[in-house]
């Protein structure tokens, strides 16, 4: 099997290339410059040169708040261009592998975590063309695979463990919002489940974090703890960071449908909180 991945630079895509070269599997992983998803003609050329069985889209544009002053540039990314590599991937008979987020929802659900069947209402720019992307792949592809992902942390410098921990680690005062809930979901987690339904042939739409769920205060504290350091953080509301997008307070989704459909545990956040904190970080 060959995969394509797009968006080589993110963290999500450089944890599949990692996986992909210590198993020897046949992958390309071109640069933005030769594979920028929002040029159909090139995006076109580049599928119908590597031949793949299943396209790996990593790309995104995934800034929350700048997207609320530029939502055409969010809308190019996150739906244009994965028109274009579903149409691409219809057209040269590739599997495609989509991934959306929990921003999708409003935060509003009141019986439980989210699950595959609750009705999407994103509240900000950046949720609205993440959900028009998952209607771009379904509109043009009977075989995708789209799958719902949260809190991704990894290998890299843009997400939550890693701005944390700079900060603390310089000593600045540390604060971490109390009423936003959401799963922390590792990199390799997603790796592995990916592949897993891939062999399995699973196609449709799924949530894919890691289990449990959390706030962002609550995360902080389990960085602290795992990497053995004692330093306070004083626990604030969301409305105290007058961010220019607004986000759901508590956008946890619930795994148990894939999980259940490869007929495997996937790891608490917790779990996989300490795993990349003592293989990665430490």
């Amino acid at each position: 099997m060959k995969y394509l991945v797009t968006g080589r630079n993110g963290q999500l895509a450089a944890a599949f290339l990692r996986r992909f070269e210590s198993r020897s599997l046949d992958f390309t992983a071109p640069d933005e410059s030769l594979l920028d998803i929002t040029d159909a003609l090139q995006t076109d050329a580049c599928v119908a040169s590597a031949r793949p069985d299943v396209i790996l889209n990593c790309a995104a544009y995934n800034l929350v708040d700048k997207a609320e002053q530029e939502p055409d540039r969010a809308f190019t990314v996150n739906e244009t261009g994965s028109r274009n590599l579903a149409v691409a991937a219809h057209k040269h008979h590739a599997m495609l592998v989509h991934y959306s987020s929990d921003y999708v929802f409003d935060g509003r659900k009141e019986t439980g975590l989210y699950d595959e069947g609750d009705a999407p209402h994103p509240l900000n720019q950046y949720g609205r063309s993440k959900l028009a992307g998952e209607t771009a792949v379904r509109q043009m592809l009977d075989r995708s695979l789209i799958l719902r992902l949260s809190w991704v942390f990894g290998t890299g410098t843009q997400n939550f463990v890693h701005k944390f921990l700079e900060r603390a680690r310089n000593s600045a005062p540390l604060q971490a919002t109390c009423d936003e809930f959401s799963v922390p979901t590792y990199t390799e987690t997603v790796v592995d489940v990916t592949l897993k339904a891939l062999e399995q042939g699973a196609t449709g739409l799924y949530h894919l974090t890691n289990s449990g769920f959390c706030s962002r205060y609550e995360w902080a504290k389990a960085i602290l703890r795992e990497m053995g350091m004692r330093a306070f953080i004083r626990p604030v509301s969301m409305s105290s960071f007058n961010l220019p997008a607004q986000r759901p307070g508590f956008s946890a989704m619930s795994n148990r449908s894939i999980a259940e459909r490869m007929g495997m545990d996937i790891p608490s956040w917790e779990e996989a909180v300490a795993l990349f904190l003592r293989k990665e970080v430490i």
